[in-house]
């Protein structure tokens, strides 16, 4: 990502990578895309004075950009090295996928709702990212084409680990998910080991519900 920085917004970015080295977060790989990546183009301008505050924000269609937190403590949990291919299921904002593209070979993105994949597409380009691939579909099914991945990132919340990402999760690779009912699910990292997913609980969120053939019904 080799985009101008807008000067006035570089302070805000840089307290908000301060604040949440102050909350734990400790993955400098994670820190410097934070600090990289121009959070606020990716928020509606009636909130853009917020873009650098730890919270989560809406952005249309029902959906919200999750707080930078949350955002910082899942990724860190892939411990991405820069050499893997990442499945995103559910663009939203196109945030975190600007994020993942920093930490990761390739991104491939998955967005249920047209409005927002047609808002997404061109901020990731004004941010000057090149290696994300998005994809308008049901993310419950993933995307088949480019299987297997490395790592695959659910940004909804959803009753199980929905099948179709189980299968094209690699062996060895990370699969994090919120896992639970609509209201509040727990933040969940599955390695892949021997064919078999083996869970590890990260912390209580709260995501909008993932909706599709392996997930909610819509």
């Amino acid at each position: 990502m080799a985009g101008p920085i807008e000067p006035e917004y570089r302070g805000a970015r840089r307290r908000l990578v301060e604040t949440l080295q102050d909350k734990g977060i400790k993955d400098l790989g994670v820190l410097r895309a934070i600090d990289m990546v121009p959070r606020h183009l990716f928020v509606p301008a009636t909130v853009r004075h917020r873009a650098y505050e730890d919270s989560a924000l809406p952005i249309g269609s029902g959906q919200t950009i999750s707080q930078p937190y949350v955002h910082a403590r899942a990724i860190e949990q892939l411990m991405l090295t820069g050499k893997e291919k990442v499945l995103e299921i559910g663009t939203g904002s196109g945030y975190q996928t600007a994020l993942l593209s920093q930490l990761a070979a390739q991104v491939f993105s998955v967005e249920r709702y047209r409005e927002l994949l047609d808002k997404a597409r061109p901020i990731l380009q004004q941010a000057d990212v090149r290696n994300v691939s998005l994809s308008l579909g049901d993310g419950t099914l993933g995307w088949r084409e480019y299987a297997p991945y490395d790592a695959i990132i659910v940004s909804a919340g959803a009753p199980h680990v929905p099948p179709a990402l189980e299968d094209q999760l690699a062996e060895g690779g990370r699969l994090l998910i919120p896992i639970g009912d609509k209201d509040e699910q727990m933040l969940a990292v599955f390695h892949k080991r021997g064919g078999r997913l083996e869970r590890r609980d990260i912390t209580a969120v709260r995501f909008v519900p993932l909706i599709g053939a392996g997930g909610w019904p819509g």
